[in-house]
């Protein structure tokens, strides 16, 4: 999972709800009040947008923090997943 790309679509899921992240790297969006399970399967974690990405004006501000890129990577390390930062061209 690339780190930018978690941004991303928090980006674009700020308003319509939670993402939720899986063990296979899919992102899905859930309701703010999801009880943490579908199907008998759990996320291994929920983002919440407007916490994270809301502070920022622009998304190419959000996709170059430092601090965000950060806060992301070890939350789904910490959780069991594998993220990697996009160097770019």
């Amino acid at each position: 999972m690339i780190t930018q790309d978690v941004i991303r679509k928090l980006w674009d899921a700020a308003g319509y709800g939670n993402v939720a992240v899986w063990g296979d790297d899919t992102m899905t969006i859930v309701p703010a009040d999801y009880p943490g399970e579908t199907a008998g399967k759990k996320p291994i974690a929920i983002l919440k947008p407007i916490a994270l990405v809301n502070e920022y004006d622009l998304l190419d501000f959000a996709l170059s923090d430092e601090k965000l890129l950060n806060s992301i990577e070890n939350t789904l390390r910490a959780a069991g997943g594998q993220v990697t930062r996009d160097q770019g061209p």
